[in-house]
């Protein structure tokens, strides 16, 4: 059984490279194109998260990836990725095709936010000038929309609801968050929005409508939010984004060039290049195969953007949802605990990603409800130490559970 499913949405407004960012990501096909509304449906693939391989560091020659992939050391851990309909002022309201778009990000447990650094795209997602649209304002707007569509879902039948809580004196956090549970929104997410809007304590028939709007501001707040600062090679995108990195510090920016990385996954799967997602720079495998057209555009992307910016910026982006906002890390269970191995003699087959603070126990149930049930210890594989079942996973942990024979009859 793997470990609870995490996954990240890909949000922006129209036309501003989202569904060139989750095809980059996933290698999926996806319609792409300068138009409003390209994505009608919310997309779901698969990227990775890229870590350091623990192979590397117990000085082995190989992994075994039952899913996912090693390259280079580098191993490569599945999540799930939503590419998610575009967004447009009016959105809370159904403009567009906001009902869409607040639905499926309901299913998200972080966001990353697609902006058009360049400002080459207006607010209802059309081709302008680059430079003429502010991507400070455009996080601004998107940040409205959310906070609007969240009073809206907390208004509706608000004083009913208020007054059932204080008459039978249900927890204010839990009735709070089993309410907003729709927008994967939980109990540690509702404790931290009453204590930063400053509702912590007040009760609920007492709150004012500004009161349920600063509480709405703060719960999407307190959902994990980056932006990609996107079109980062276009020459008007540097000034832009390094003011969103002063005037948005509530987050982090990653300048990314989504049209940029799906150019090099789309060489490197034709064997053009070689170049494993991530890096900041590319080996072309022979010149004599590309156009000089296709050795511009190459030449161009490593100047524009893998000199300028250390990398295309896509894996940053999932690295830093999963990693950071998410608070993940990784840890390898094994059967054989000299052989980092499966039963069927696989070398580190599974990279699980979990949260931090996930224990030894906890681990077991991921792998399989029995395991959990019958757990006796766990053996920290790189010390040889036996652990307890409250062991607190660290990073890079490789653990072998230790279970009772399951009863049989």
């Amino acid at each position: 059984m793997p470990p609870p499913e995490r996954q990240a949405g890909i949000v922006g407004k129209t036309n501003v490279g989202k569904s060139t960012f989750f095809a980059a990501a996933t290698l999926a096909t996806v319609d792409i194109g300068n138009r409003p509304f390209v994505t009608l449906e919310p997309s779901t693939g698969v990227g990775y998260v890229r870590k350091r391989c623990v192979h590397v560091e117990l000085g082995l020659p190989r992994c075994e990836p039952a899913t996912g992939y090693c390259i280079n050391g580098w191993r490569f851990i599945p999540v799930k990725l939503i590419d998610i309909p575009g967004l447009i002022p009016g959105a809370h309201q159904g403009k567009g095709l906001g009902n869409r778009f607040l639905d499926a990000i309901r299913r998200a447990d972080a966001i990353i936010l697609v902006v058009d650094a360049s400002g080459s795209t207006d607010a209802a997602g059309n081709p302008v000038p680059p430079g003429t649209y502010d991507p400070v304002e455009e996080v601004r707007w998107l940040e409205r929309e959310l906070d609007e569509w969240i009073y809206g879902i907390l208004l509706d039948g608000w004083d009913r609801f208020a007054m059932k809580v204080s008459t039978t004196g249900v927890s204010v956090v839990e009735a709070l968050a089993q309410r907003l549970s729709g927008l994967s929104i939980g109990r540690s997410h509702v404790e931290k929005a009453l204590k930063t809007s400053g509702l912590e304590g007040k009760k609920l028939t007492s709150w004012t409508r500004e009161d349920l709007r600063r509480f709405a501001t703060a719960v999407r707040r307190s959902k994990p939010m980056l932006i990609a600062a996107n079109k980062a090679d276009i020459p008007e995108a540097e000034d832009n984004i390094r003011r969103m990195r002063s005037e948005l510090r509530d987050y982090i920016v990653v300048p990314t060039s989504a049209a940029a990385e799906l150019a090099l996954r789309r060489a490197a799967r034709a064997g053009l290049i070689e170049y494993v997602p991530g890096d900041s720079d590319f080996h072309i495998v022979d010149e004599s195969r590309l156009s000089e057209k296709q050795l511009k555009a190459l030449e161009y992307i490593r100047e524009r953007v893998l000199r300028k910016w250390g990398s295309t910026g896509v894996q940053d982006a999932i690295n830093r949802a999963f990693l950071e906002l998410l608070d993940m890390i990784v840890v390898y269970p094994v059967e054989d605990a000299n052989k980092y191995s499966d039963s069927r003699g696989r070398i580190l087959p599974d990279a699980y990603l979990v949260p931090r603070g996930t224990t030894a126990r906890e681990l077991a149930y991921m792998i399989h409800t029995d395991l959990g049930r019958t757990f006796l210890y766990a053996i920290n594989v790189k010390t040889k130490i036996r652990v307890g079942e409250d062991y607190v996973l660290q990073d890079n942990d490789v653990i072998k559970i230790v279970a009772a024979a399951a009863k049989r009859g």
